[in-house]
């Protein structure tokens, strides 16, 4: 049916008001994704843009470099090598398996390293990058950096490593450095993320873990754009890390050295104290390692050689091992008993050779006696049967106290790792730790060094320095930190009575300089370069046999105490050679030496030794010299 002009009309204009709703519809729905995304584009762009960075930028901490060390004289001891390594993130190399695969097809991987670092991902974070490769050559290097892109999550990295270059001068005293354990990490509530850097070193032992905070510096960060598989493309801007402090010792490695080669194959220890700031020049333990072997980390077989070694290269003697004084601490009886006031100068004591004290006999060395003994005469022939009778006047309280007075029984602040006590006993400590109560016999077992006194040779270095100066002298390792000196350990006076002290330093004189001292074949003869020392010699086992008759670890140690010069003090010394017999015979030799080489700054004039020991020391200083050389070229060439 046709339609009318006005239903047309009708028509039209119910089609039009549709039209304009449904465009206006249009239009404002367009209006809407338009301001949504102005919006988007315009006022959220910036938190968009760093959405996408983070999907393809990478934030990297940056190992700073650790602090070098060196002696007193700046020669290095420890410093950083560059090394290459090759490390792997696991969320990035998705089959890790494969990729190690490929992997071990460009570089040899050395299968416990590798287990290690696989042990390491499933510990760590996906995230967390781990070293599956370290210290490879250039050659490797370049090698998987050219084939990176087959190699999904593998890096490339140049890094810094720790060098020791005097190799085992100074392992017992800076230590080592080692990647960072587990048991490491525990030590943190909340770890430092620098601790998480692939192979991080830090400090284990000695100066290096007591100054790790100060060597170890803190970490940098690079920004670095990776492709989809997490393999870097560039690096985009970085902040360096700042460098750890230098640190510089007190000790001197020429002295040092010399101190090793001539201790030999000795097992022994030998502390050389400054008596003006406390400094320690040498501090020696005898036989050492390399300590270059804990950094890269030792094979089984060599740390089962140092371990199983009865001469124990791992131990730090000086500090860390403690044994009976023997006759070095009979200058403490004796400085107790005169600041007691129960002994005078020229008081003697008869020595038949033993003393009787209730139902046993205690023997002096000499069995035969030393017959009439003063405090002179019984130090510098070591009397024992003096000693015991100064027991039984002064009584264990003075004698403890004022060994504590001279430094022992007491663990020192210095940077080295273990640091014993000793033990200063007295009947306290004898009801606390034995539950017994202390006999008469015990105070004159103590009187000479024997007993329950032990002593370390750090301690008996201060006893004699502490003689020789009459100040509390504390010993001192660290020089300076970052360039900034650190305070002086000179101390103060002990309150002690000068013309005790000096009474006790005449006879120690006598001990090495006169025709009865026990010290007197190890004298010096060099005007202005006399020494004042004491030798001591503590048993092993109770039992009367000469030590070349019995097993090497069954004999004595053999000890030695002294200051130099004797006119105007500048060092200490202490030497414990374990299981060497006698004091005078294999102690004395060694200190001699030593504080020649010391007060000399070098091999000493022939004419300062006697004439009968001449051509013995010149043959030993040529002999000394060759092994300085040997290490030398030895340095030079690994270098």
């Amino acid at each position: 049916m046709k339609r009318t002009s006005r239903e047309t009309a009708e028509s039209v204009v119910r089609i039009s008001r549709r039209g304009l709703i449904l465009g206006g519809l249009q239009l404002g729905f367009a209006g809407v994704l338009a301001a949504r995304m102005r919006y988007m584009q315009v006022e959220q762009a910036d938190e968009f843009r760093l959405l996408a960075e983070e999907n393809r930028v990478s934030i990297r901490l940056i190992p700073p470099s650790r602090g070098r060390i060196f002696d007193r004289e700046g020669r290095v001891i420890a410093e950083n090598e560059q090394t290459y390594r090759v490390v792997l993130v696991r969320e990035d190399a998705g089959d890790v398996d494969a990729v190690i695969g490929r992997l071990s097809q460009l570089v040899e991987l050395d299968e416990d390293d590798l287990n290690r670092a696989l042990a390491e991902m499933k510990r760590r974070a996906p995230f967390i990058p781990v070293t599956v490769a370290d210290r490879v050559s250039w050659e490797d290097f370049s090698r998987v950096a050219v084939n990176a892109p087959a190699l999904p999550g593998v890096t490339t990295e140049v890094g810094l490593s720790r060098l020791y270059p005097q190799d085992d001068l100074f392992a017992h005293v800076v230590g080592y450095v080692g990647p960072v354990s587990e048991r490491d990490l525990a030590r943190y509530e909340d770890p430092p993320p620098v601790l998480q850097i692939p192979r991080f070193q830090i400090g284990k032992v000695g100066v290096e873990a007591n100054h790790e905070l100060t060597l170890r510096g803190s970490a940098g960060a690079k920004r670095v754009e990776v492709n989809a598989v997490g393999r870097v493309m560039r690096e985009l801007d970085r902040r360096e890390g700042e460098a750890g402090a230098d640190v510089q010792l007190t000790v001197d490695s020429a002295l040092q050295e010399y101190v090793k080669l001539r201790l030999g194959e000795e097992s022994a220890s030998v502390v050389v104290m400054d008596l003006e700031k406390g400094d320690l020049l040498s501090i020696a333990s005898a036989p050492s390692y390399d300590p270059n072997k804990f950094v890269r980390g030792i094979s089984v077989p060599d740390y089962a050689e140092l371990r199983d070694n009865d001469h124990r290269p791992l131990a730090s003697k000086t500090v860390q091992d403690a044994y009976p004084p023997g006759s070095t601490f009979k200058m403490v009886t004796a400085l107790a008993a005169m600041d007691a006031g129960l002994v005078a100068p020229d008081e003697t004591v008869w020595c038949p050779g033993h003393m009787e004290i209730g139902s046993r006999r205690f023997h002096c060395w000499k069995r035969v006696g030393h017959g009439h003994m003063n405090l002179e005469t019984s130090l510098r022939e070591s009397c024992d049967v003096y000693y015991y009778d100064l027991a039984l006047k002064v009584g264990i309280e003075n004698i403890a106290a004022m060994g504590r007075r001279l430094g022992l029984g007491h663990a020192y602040d210095i940077e080295m790792s273990a640091i014993t006590d000793g033990l200063m006993p007295d009947k306290a400590w004898k009801l606390r730790e034995r539950g017994a109560s202390w006999v008469i016999g015990d105070s004159v077992n103590a009187a000479i060094g024997q007993g329950f006194v032990l002593t370390s040779p750090l301690q008996l270095a201060v006893m004699s320095a502490r003689i020789a100066t009459g100040r509390s002298i504390e010993p001192r390792l660290v020089k300076t930190i970052d360039g900034v000196e650190t305070p002086s350990r000179g101390g103060e006076s002990l309150g002690l009575n000068e013309s005790h002290l000096r009474q006790i330093r005449k006879a120690m004189y006598e001990v090495c300089n006169s025709r009865r001292g026990t010290a007197y074949r190890s004298r010096s003869i060099a005007d202005g370069m006399r020494i004042a020392g004491k030798t001591g010699t503590a048993q092993v086992l109770n039992r009367v046999v000469r030590n070349e008759d019995v097993p090497w670890e069954e004999r004595d140690h053999a000890l030695f105490v002294n200051f130099a010069p004797y006119d105007t003090p500048t060092i200490a010394v202490s030497v414990v050679v374990e299981h060497g017999g006698g004091g005078s015979t294999a102690a004395a030799p060694i200190a001699r030496d030593v504080t020649l080489q010391a007060l000399y700054k070098g091999d000493p004039p022939l004419e300062a030794y006697p004439r009968g020991d001449r051509s013995r020391i010149k043959a030993q200083q040529e002999r000394l010299a060759r092994e300085r050389r040997a290490r030398a070229d030895e340095t030079r060439s690994r270098a």
